[in-house]
C-alpha cells in the first residue's frame, strides 16, 4: 500500500510578507471586512430613502421569529456562534504560523490587571460615546439605534449579554489584535496600523450613520493605541463587553421612562 505523504508543518515554508497579506485580505473577506462592504451598502440605502437619517432605525439586536420565542432564541445562539466562528479562523491561523491567541494577549495570566484596565476604559469611553451619539443624533448624521428590540421573555437579558460578549470578542480579536499584530510583522509603522484597524472598525459601524464611522473611528484609535502599548487584547475584550452590555441592556431599562433617549 502506498503511504500518503506527510502533512506540511508550519516551517515548511517560509511565512512571507506575501503571504501575510493574503492570510488578512482572507480573514477579513470571511468576517468584518464583509461587514463594512454590508454597511456601506446600507449606509447608502439610508441616505436615498425618503425619510431623514434620524427618522430611520438601526436595530442591533431584533427578533429573528416574531411570535416564536423558542424558534426566536435558537436562531439568537446560532447567530452569536456564527458570528463569532472567524475567531476561531484566527486562532488556527496563529497556531500554523507558530503563535497562539495568547501572542496577541488572549489569555487569562493578568485577569486583575485585565478587569481593571477594561472597567476603567469602559467607563471612559462608554460615557462619552453615549454623548457623542446623542450629538450625531440630533445633527442629523446618525439613525436612530435601537440596541434591543428583543420580545419580553426569560432569555432576552442573557441573548443580549451573550451578543455584547460576541461582539466584543470578535471585533477585539481581530481589529485589534490579530490585524495590529500581523501589520507590525509586515514592518508597518506603528501609527499607520492603528490608523488601518480604525477606519476599518468605523466602516462596518456605517450603517449607523456618520456618527457611528466617526465615534468608532476614535475609539478604534483609542483601543489599537492601547493595544500597542500593553500588547494584549484581553482588557478591550472586557472594555467593550461592558460598553455593549450596558447599551443592550440600559436601553431596555431606560426606553420611555426618560426624554433625552431617542
Amino acid at each position: 500500500m502506498r503511504e500518503s505523504p506527510p502533512l506540511p508543518t508550519a516551517g515548511t515554508r517560509a511565512f512571507t510578507p506575501r503571504l501575510i497579506g493574503a492570510e488578512i485580505i482572507v480573514v477579513f473577506a470571511v468576517s468584518l471586512g464583509a461587514s463594512a462592504l454590508q454597511s456601506l451598502v446600507s449606509l447608502i440605502a439610508s441616505l436615498t430613502a425618503p425619510k431623514a437619517l434620524k427618522g430611520q432605525h438601526a436595530v442591533l439586536v431584533g427578533t429573528m421569529a416574531p411570535g416564536r420565542p423558542w424558534l426566536d432564541l435558537t436562531l439568537q445562539l446560532v447567530g452569536i456562534a456564527v458570528s463569532v466562528a472567524p475567531v476561531a479562523l484566527v486562532a488556527y491561523l496563529l497556531v500554523r504560523s507558530g503563535e497562539s491567541l495568547r501572542t496577541i494577549g488572549v489569555d487569562r495570566r493578568e485577569p486583575g490587571r485585565d478587569l481593571l484596565r477594561g472597567a476603567v476604559l469602559a467607563a471612559v469611553v462608554g460615557g462619552t460615546g453615549l454623548a457623542f451619539y446623542l450629538v450625531a443624533f440630533h445633527a442629523g448624521i446618525n439613525l436612530d439605534v435601537v440596541p434591543d428590540r428583543l420580545p419580553d421573555t426569560w432569555w432576552r437579558v442573557p441573548v443580549l449579554l451573550l451578543a455584547a460578549l460576541q461582539n466584543a470578542v470578535l471585533e477585539e480579536v481581530i481589529v485589534s489584535g490579530y490585524l495590529l499584530h500581523r501589520l507590525s510583522q509586515l514592518g508597518w509603522r506603528p501609527w499607520r496600523a492603528v490608523a488601518v484597524s480604525a477606519v476599518l472598525r468605523g466602516s462596518y459601524h456605517l450603517y449607523q450613520g456618520f456618527g457611528g464611522f466617526i465615534g468608532n473611528l476614535v475609539m478604534g484609535l483609542l483601543f489599537g493605541r492601547l493595544y500597542q502599548r500593553w500588547g494584549r487584547a484581553m482588557p478591550l475584550i472586557v472594555a467593550h463587553t461592558l460598553i455593549d452590555a450596558v447599551a443592550f441592556v440600559g436601553y431596555g431599562i431606560l426606553r420611555g421612562r426618560v426624554t433625552w433617549l431617542p
